[in-house]
């Protein structure tokens, strides 16, 4: 007989939604901009960015695990703001991995997910 109390909790799709809609939102004009306007983040952005990072790239990931992270902290934060925040956060670190891993290894033969700005 199947035990299903081990099995890992179901997010309702109420909650799933709203992350799934924020990725694409956020992925779209991602894609549009690299594939659409031939913007490269390496290439575009190493000179600007990359001096106030000191090299480091800054992956819109990043900010998603970083936003999950606060949520996760913020102790005197509503419900909705949480809410939100993992929607936001979610959708970020989602739209990132699903570009780098998905898209561009698909598409250019490489995830192209730099740690550093080429010197």
């Amino acid at each position: 007989m199947y035990d299903d109390s081990s099995s890992p909790p179901k997010l309702p799709p109420a909650r799933v939604l709203p992350i799934v809609i924020a990725t694409a939102l956020i992925e779209i004009p991602t894609l549009m901009a690299r594939f659409g306007l031939g913007l490269e983040s390496t290439r575009d952005t190493a000179a600007t960015l990359g001096k106030l990072t000191f090299g480091l790239r800054i992956h819109h990931g990043y900010i998603g695990l970083a936003l999950l992270i606060a949520c996760r902290l913020a102790n005197g934060l509503s419900e909705v703001w949480r809410h939100r925040l993992i929607v936001l956060g979610a959708g970020l670190l989602f739209s990132d991995l699903i570009h780098h891993f998905v898209f561009l290894w698909a598409i250019t033969g490489s995830p192209q997910f730099d740690f550093w700005y080429p010197r």
